[in-house]
């Protein structure tokens, strides 16, 4: 389009096309405009034919847009049109509104209860193609929505608690290729004298009591987890020579536990295995109160009994139910759990061991905590109120015993932060000299009387009571905890660490164990033994 004006300003034409265009017989004049000399000025005259000849087009562009149905494109100029086109015509956009107006009906819905004879549909799809039959009007639909929403959340939190159940049940039961490790390495102890020869041999027998060595503790019944955490400390260690490790087990276990390091010797490590029934201490005159724990009918219902019977799901959270389910394992109302508590009465002539828990592997030589000052402290253990990881290193007091109870709350602070059995460093020598063994003995006592209601979980809680101004921390890298509470835990934190504990539910030798933290566990795993390999043991 092409504006010409005649030599006098007199006459002005709008064109389709150039005057070359009009030689050749393009496209003629749209418009030809005579300008009388005295009614208007050349100036006015021009500013409103140029106006008009721009603007004009526009807006019937803009317009037949905006008019147009069932535009599904948008070009450059179809974008500005429906952005300027209705604010031109006065029109409004009113999806703001109705936005407005259903969060108005949501607000108005959710103080009503679900009419219990209301029909939900099963899915989105079905209640979109319902909404296309079916009138609803906007309260109504609101409705479905929060019934659909409610009917979800129901099914979602019952599928985690039957979860949660299922995983209490793996977590406490054997597998079967643990088991029949235990029934082979049983039967070769009768069978086999090898496997009944005396651990360690006569010569080495002083070196069991010789506080030179580095002496490890390792109370377990389970003999693929203690393969696992002796063999990871004598191949991590700088001087295993100098290791000297003591295997406790119960009378069940001790055949299969002997017959295993009998038959694999950790030379040149030195290994003792010894059944509880074989310590003369340990009689029921100076463990009365853990008898009475392992044989009390109330307890052994607690722990065995239906974890689910009386239990108000409707006011607790997954996370706590786990806690719950945790707290209420088999093993923590075992002897052999509590054994810890009577390391200076079974080992007299130590004055310093390093205790292990059966679900830990040793990723660094371990020699350096014999030369930690304790600063006449008992316990070395890493405290777990500090730390990243919010549901592993975040306890403290609070999160172990009930301050609702008088006793507790006269005596203990909520605050206190907590610290971790698994890999403790003890001072044998300082530890005779207080009563924590009488303290840990009265708190039990306590617990018993008030039906469990001063704590619900294992053995940490009598300990953190019994132990209270004599535990010195060390340094957390030695003693990474949580990799069987969640997977969440970072590869490189577990690489560093001197000691990494399984501790939780997802065992490493279970079938629920965290899939990229296995194999920092396996691979101390002797898979060319042949009674791991005809046992089968985590193919």
């Amino acid at each position: 389009m092409q504006l010409h004006f005649s030599p006098s300003m007199r006459s002005i034409t709008i064109s389709s096309s150039s005057s070359v265009g009009n030689v050749n017989g393009g496209g003629g004049d749209l418009m030809k405009i005579k300008v009388a000399a005295r009614h208007i000025s050349y100036r006015t005259l021009f500013h409103t034919i140029l106006i008009l000849a721009f603007l004009l087009p526009f807006v019937f562009i803009l317009t037949a847009l905006v008019t147009l149905e069932g535009v599904n494109k948008c070009s450059s100029f179809d974008c500005l049109g429906r952005r300027l086109g209705p604010k031109l015509l006065g029109r409004t956009d009113d999806s703001g509104r109705l936005v407005k107006d259903f969060i108005k009906v949501l607000n108005q819905v959710n103080s009503e209860k679900v009419p219990d004879n209301l029909k939900l549909p099963s899915s989105f799809n079905l209640l979109v193609s319902e909404v296309k039959t079916v009138k609803y009007s906007s309260k109504e639909f609101a409705l479905i929505l929060k019934g659909m929403m409610e009917r979800f959340e129901r099914e979602i939190r019952e599928s985690k608690f039957a979860e949660l159940m299922n995983k209490h049940f793996a977590a406490s039961a054997i597998p079967k290729s643990i088991h029949c490790l235990s029934l082979r390495l049983t039967d070769e102890y009768s069978s086999n004298a090898y496997a009944r020869r005396q651990l360690p041999t006569p010569e080495l027998l002083p070196l069991l009591s010789d506080n030179s060595y580095h002496h490890f503790v390792l109370s377990t019944d389970n003999i693929l987890a203690a393969s696992v955490v002796v063999a990871s400390a004598v191949q991590s260690s700088v001087n295993p020579e100098k290791i000297v490790f003591h295997v406790i087990t119960d009378k069940k276990t001790y055949a299969g536990m002997h017959s295993w390091f009998a038959l694999n010797p950790m030379y040149p490590a030195i290994v003792e295995v010894k059944g509880m029934h074989q310590f003369d201490w340990l009689t029921r005159e100076n463990i009365p109160v853990l008898e009475a724990v392992e044989n009390h009918y109330g307890i052994r219902n607690y722990y065995h009994g239906n974890h689910i019977a009386g239990a108000n799901l409707s006011d607790t959270t997954p996370r706590t139910f786990a806690s719950k389910l945790q707290a209420r394992s088999p093993k923590y109302i075992s002897l052999l759990n509590h054994l810890r508590i009577y390391l200076p009465e079974l080992f007299p002539n130590l004055h310093k061991v390093v205790f292990l828990d059966d679900d830990i592997v040793i990723q660094r030589d371990l020699s350096p905590l014999w030369e930690i000052d304790l600063n006449g402290k008992v316990n070395g253990a890493v405290e777990t109120c500090k730390g990243e990881d919010e549901w592993v290193m975040s306890k403290r007091f609070r999160n172990y015993f009930n301050f609702s109870h008088p006793l507790v709350a006269k005596n203990l602070n909520p605050d206190e932060c907590a610290w971790a059995y698994g890999m403790n460093v003890f001072d044998l020598s300082t530890w005779r000299k207080t009563n924590i063994r009488d303290t840990y003995h009265a708190w039990l006592k306590e617990n018993l009387k008030s039906n469990l209601t001063l704590w619900k979980l294992g053995t940490l809680p009598p300990a953190l009571i019994a132990f209270k101004g004599h535990v010195q921390p060390i340094d957390p890298s030695w003693h990474l905890l949580g990799l069987g509470y969640q997977n969440k835990t970072k590869i490189e934190d577990v690489k560093k660490a001197a000691v990494i504990h399984y501790n939780g539910q997802s065992k490493p030798w279970l079938e629920i164990g965290f899939e990229h933290l296995r194999p920092f566990w396996t691979k101390y795993v002797n898979y060319s033994n042949d009674f791991i390999r005809n046992c089968h043991v985590l193919e």
